[in-house]
């Protein structure tokens, strides 16, 4: 029997009643495996015991009524959206393309829901997250960095929030990788609505798109940190790109900490607030990243595209021999007026634009209101 690549291929009761108790509240994969475990019980035992019996279990009495009397109009949702089209699949937490690391984590989700390529859940991944209202270098660093990854082997998961998120897919997708979105919606509810075209672009890729909630299920503000576990679990380590001290980043690294998985970070200027909170990862014992290689070089076990890391080191080398140059050397990562540039550099403004334009179309520097910005490396 196939699983999880959609209803057609599927048992339809066994589906059923694992939407079923995926539907029983405050219940999840821990208390599933003790139940499993003590009384030696399949999904289909949980339907089979009566009200004293549930009772006596442990169950309490909202736990009770959601077994003998299940919302059937959720779980019709359900499987009405699988057989809508046939790039949908749900993977319940025994089936065999269920993705082994996140099977590992002490909570993964009983089942998840998903448009594209599932088989692309096993793949090598590395997630990359950030501040929904990143800094343009931080924007551009995220897209470099997912870029470089994906053609060193990884494939990029992240949670198609705006900012660093979105930014991580595009530089995924533009190096015709595969990325993983993690929704903390509905999987029937593209979040945030501006991201729908990207969404189209991550499946038209082969990449996928996931989610632990069923369709229809309404918009609550404590899913987004919940889904945070899961794009953690899927992948071997996190890169925060840029993050405040108090934002979901943080809480995707502690879930990646506490999951035994690498924890990356990126400085910033230390002025600038959404630097704070990968400077407080770098303190707790999270790796400094610069370049690939600082996250490559975590993984002896893994072999990566050598062409691409050492195609990375050269242009880093180039580049850090054009910081040299007293015009680059003159523009800061954050906005630098033009006239500044002019001033520290020595050189006329018209020059300075001139020579400017052709760093530009190098990716050293680029335009950004109030003047331009240094890159740094790709």
């Amino acid at each position: 029997m196939q699983h999880g690549v959609g209803l057609q291929n599927t048992n339809t009761d066994e589906l059923f009643a694992w939407l079923h108790l995926a539907s029983i509240p405050h219940f999840g994969a821990a208390t599933y495996y003790k139940y499993c475990q003590r009384l030696n019980w399949k999904v289909s035992d949980f339907f089979s015991a009566s009200q004293t019996e549930l009772l006596n279990l442990g169950f309490n009495s909202s736990q009770v009524e959601a077994i003998l009397h299940p919302n059937l109009n959720v779980i019709e949702a359900s499987l009405k959206w699988i057989k809508e089209t046939n790039n949908r699949f749900i993977l319940h937490l025994e089936d065999s393309a269920y993705p082994p690391l996140l099977k590992e984590i002490s909570s993964p989700p009983l089942l998840l829901f998903g448009y594209g390529e599932q088989n692309k859940l096993i793949d090598l991944q590395i997630a990359i997250v950030g501040s929904r209202n990143p800094s343009i270098s931080g924007k551009e660093c995220a897209k470099v960095f997912a870029h470089n990854l994906c053609q060193c082997g990884w494939t990029i998961t992240s949670g198609l929030a705006l900012g660093i998120d979105g930014f991580s897919h595009e530089g995924a997708l533009q190096a015709k990788g595969t990325t993983i979105a993690v929704l903390g919606t509905g999987i029937d509810n593209i979040y945030p609505k501006r991201h729908r075209r990207l969404a189209e672009n991550i499946i038209s890729g082969g990449g996928v798109i996931i989610s632990e909630f069923p369709p229809q299920s309404p918009v609550r503000p404590e899913n987004f940190p919940r889904r945070n576990r899961i794009i953690s679990g899927l992948c071997r380590g996190t890169l925060i790109v840029e993050a405040a001290l108090k934002s979901g980043s943080l809480i995707t690294a502690r879930y990646a900490t506490e999951q035994n998985r690498e924890v990356f970070a990126m400085p910033g200027n230390i002025n600038n607030p959404l630097a704070k909170g990968c400077h407080y990862l770098i303190q707790q014992g999270a790796k400094l990243v610069t370049c690939v290689e600082d996250i490559n070089e975590e993984f002896s076990d893994l072999k990566f595209n050598t062409e691409v890391t050492n195609s990375t080191k050269s242009e880093k080398n180039s580049i850090e021999s054009l910081a040299t140059d007293r015009l680059l050397d003159s523009v800061d990562f954050e906005a630098t007026p033009l006239d500044i540039v002019a001033e520290r550099s020595g050189i006329t403004v018209s020059e300075v634009m001139s020579q400017l334009l052709e760093y530009e179309l190098r990716g050293l520097v680029t335009a950004v209101p109030g003047g331009y910005i240094k890159l740094g490396e790709k």
